[in-house]
């Protein structure tokens, strides 16, 4: 059946092109051999009529069903030179053109024409149905105690993104869990790619290309996950030179280096992040921060045809930490130590072939996590994760649509050794092996100078041999577009077959545990959402979003009225409902936004204890990541050689188990004398979640002026203050002495960065 599939596809798109011609190539920055995404390529004949199309993150663009005959090519991008040429197109013909741009021009104007808004999708208020990109450039304005720049300083400004605060190294991205989301670079899966310090990923800007953060309703490519999905695309290394950058701050010292192999074919990029904190961050507050982390990338990338790329990818993290530490006797123990290492390496094909009107990528890839809690050599609890990974994404070229499908196959071990802390799991290893399939277009249902609608539906199939599961999701993603005006919506169906499971009461923990669903159902989600944008200024841009997901078969720690931390799991569900809004300006010199975002999150967990406390049905209550209300702003300010950025964020308070009070037990595990026998003191809590912690507020600073030497040599100065007014944020409450710790206090930090 699948190869009758396939035949049918390629004699479709045989058919198509039997008349009709297709231009496609890429597009590289002329400098360093870097692509090009959203560059404008637009070709016109005699009598104005135009085709046009905009290269994507390899810099590949394509145009499609163009009727044979002369045309004049145009290449447009912001800040480059543009190209002109004249091309003769013959019936039939599949014409390579690859081409680089230099840098010095402006944008031509081309008039009332649209190509498509790549470019336009940057932007803190640019949302297209739960999607935003990421550039480095925008990480860049973020205020931080470093000059590296990361990903995570960015993502905790989007509204809907709850972040476990300085420390802990978790996301919650609207309603879901940090399992929840999946993460990938260069098509590679990262279990866990924040770090326990939470202005750190394990992926630095350094290395980014583009980064497309889907905060809901994704495509039938993505699956895995029910949450979210951040795409991540690295950058290259330079073909044509030799360049790196050296930096130092109070937290992290950092080094990148990338050039050529074989000039203008084949180049590498590495980079590496270690932790300074003991001489640098701890001395500064004259406090114990009981951290240590670090990270390593590498990435060799060949152009080995016209037609053919190929690139290697290798990530390697490595967390240390005592999280709640209240004494430095603590913070010294290796008892209350989570330790996690991240190891990923892939690679990734690229054929365009010469005789079709297709694009194939094809991704090889192995991602493991260790997790454990307590000593190293002999934790109190472990996990591991290890993923194999290999699929093919074929894309066909059409003149009227393109047409997307893929094929994939994955083998899954999970092995937990959990010593009591989740009783409904067993401490057996699990092979799972996983295969499946996807198809989508996107449909331009109305095409016209200044109105156009395009709707990308698309269905997903997932397979699981090794447990007899199989599923369909069906997915829909809509864009109309209408002069200044954008309208945007999104929905799906999402499984999950691999969960993490984490005790949520256990203050400070991030120890994860992954398993198969350990309910026996698998966790699933349906998304729906829609929004709207508008920008009435080339300098202004307003957004607005709703959304909402429907969680079923969810995996929870059961509820007790006095905190233990060997748990039952008992299943749940859960609504999540919210919506943002935005603005963005940019009037050159000065750049900002504000964002608000709200959200409720509401688990009905199922419990038979429970009827005793709250009745028959179930119990409701706010997980505790339901943050309400949430406030981003940001201002940059930028002139010459010098940089000023601030940010203020605000965030309500989270949820948690309130102390009821407090009784006196003793033991019976024999004869006991209740006159001599004092019992021990033991906290009783309250309804689960009842409780709400102070609200949050930080603002942070930094001002940078960077001297340049020659015409590629720079030295950067940075001075920072991190919660610049020292606001005392809580961390959590010790759930038995009831004692706080805080978040980060006010860290004035200075950091130097050398660029060559």
């Amino acid at each position: 059946m699948r190869r009758i599939l396939l035949l049918l596809l390629f004699a479709c798109a045989a058919n198509a092109y039997a008349q009709n011609a297709v231009l496609r190539g890429y597009v590289t920055d002329e400098a360093d051999g870097q692509p090009l995404q959203g560059v404008n390529v637009v070709l016109r004949d005699d009598g104005g009529a135009f085709l046009g199309g905009a290269s994507d993150r390899d810099g590949l663009f394509a145009i499609s069903g163009i009727p044979p005959g002369q045309y004049y090519l145009e290449a447009s991008y912001i800040g480059f030179v543009p190209l002109l040429d004249t091309l003769t197109l013959a019936a039939g013909e599949i014409l390579p053109y690859n081409f680089a741009l230099a840098a010095g021009g402006e944008e031509t104007d081309l008039g009332d024409v649209m190509v498509e808004e790549e470019r336009e999708t940057a932007g803190a208020a640019a949302v297209t149905a739960g999607l935003q990109t990421i550039r480095p450039a925008d990480i860049q304005m973020i205020p931080s105690p470093d000059l590296s720049g990361d990903l995570a300083s960015y993502l905790v400004t989007l509204p809907g993104v709850v972040a476990s605060g300085d420390q802990g190294g978790q996301l919650f991205i609207r309603g879901g869990e940090p399992t929840q989301n999946q993460v990938l670079m260069d098509g590679i899966l990262i279990y866990q790619p924040f770090h326990l310090i939470g202005f750190y990923s394990a992926i630095p800007s350094a290395i980014l290309n583009v980064s497309d953060v889907y905060a809901g309703g994704f495509g039938a490519k993505y699956g895995g996950r029910m949450s979210s999905v951040i795409d991540i695309s690295t950058r290259n290394g330079n073909k044509r030179r030799f360049s790196g950058e050296f930096s130092a701050a109070p937290f992290i010292s950092a080094g990148l280096l990338e050039g050529p192999l074989i000039r203008d074919r084949v180049s590498f990029l590495m980079s590496g992040r270690f932790d300074v904190i003991d001489q640098g961050a701890s001395r500064i507050i004259d406090s114990q921060l009981p951290y240590s982390f670090n990270d390593q990338f590498v990435k060799v990338h060949a152009i080995t045809s016209e037609n053919t790329q190929v690139s290697i990818t290798g990530l390697r993290s490595f967390d240390r930490g005592v999280l709640g530490a209240l004494t430095q006797a603590e913070a010294d123990s290796t008892t209350n130590q989570v330790l996690w290492k991240n190891n990923a390496i892939g690679s990734r094909f690229v054929l365009l072939p010469t005789r079709i009107p297709v694009q194939a990528e094809m991704l090889v890839s192995f991602s493991s996590i260790n997790n454990s809690y307590g000593p190293e050599l002999k934790p109190t609890r472990s996990s591991r994760a290890e993923e194999i990974s290999a699929s093919a994404n074929i894309t066909h070229f059409s003149g009227y649509t393109d047409i997307s499908w893929g094929m994939y196959f994955k083998f899954n071990r999970l092995d937990s050794e959990l010593f009591g802390i989740f009783q409904d799991i067993s401490d057996e290893t699990e092979f799972v092996s996983e295969a499946g399939g996807y198809i989508q277009t996107e449909i331009p249902v109305v095409d016209e100078d200044n109105l156009s609608f395009d709707v990308e539906p698309g269905i997903r199939l997932s397979s699981f041999p090794s447990k007899g599961r199989n599923f369909i999701e069906p997915r829909l993603r809509a864009v109309l577009t209408y002069g200044i005006h954008r309208v945007s919506a999104a929905a799906g169906i999402y499984h999950q077959e691999f969960v993490g499971l984490a005790d949520r009461r256990d203050a400070g923990d991030v120890f994860t545990a992954w398993t198969s669903s350990p309910s026996g159902e698998v966790p699933r989600a349906y998304h729906l959402l829609g929004g709207y944008q508008i920008r009435p200024a080339h300098w202004l841009r307003v957004a607005v979003e709703g959304f909402y997901k429907d969680l079923a078969n969810l995996s929870v720690a059961e509820w007790t009225s006095f905190p233990r931390f060997t748990v039952a799991i008992e299943p749940a569900e859960g609504t999540v409902r919210g919506g943002d809004a935005r603005v963005e300006v940019d009037t050159g010199p000065f750049y900002g936004f504000i964002n608000y975002g709200y959200s409720k999150v509401v688990y009905v967990a199922h419990q038979t204890e429970v009827e005793y406390w709250f009745g028959p049905g179930g119990y409701e209550y706010s997980p505790p990541h339901d943050r309400r209300h949430q406030v981003n702003a940001l201002g940059s300010l930028h002139f010459g050689n010098f940089t000023l950025n601030a940010r203020w964020q605000y965030g309500s308070g989270l949820p948690f188990s309130e102390a009821l009070g407090f009784d006196e037990f003793v033991l019976m595990d024999g004869p006991k004398d209740f006159f001599a026998e004092p019992g021990q003191t033991r906290v009783l809590y309250s309804y689960p979640y009842s409780g709400r912690l102070p609200d949050y507020h930080r603002l942070d600073i930094s001002a940078e002026y960077a001297f340049e030497f020659g015409r590629s040599t720079a030295l950067t100065i940075l001075a920072s203050g991190t919660n610049a007014y020292d606001r005392t944020n809580l961390f959590y409450i010790d759930l038995f002495t009831l004692e706080r710790l805080d978040q980060l206090p006010f860290i004035p930090a200075v950091g130097l960065k050398l660029e060559f």
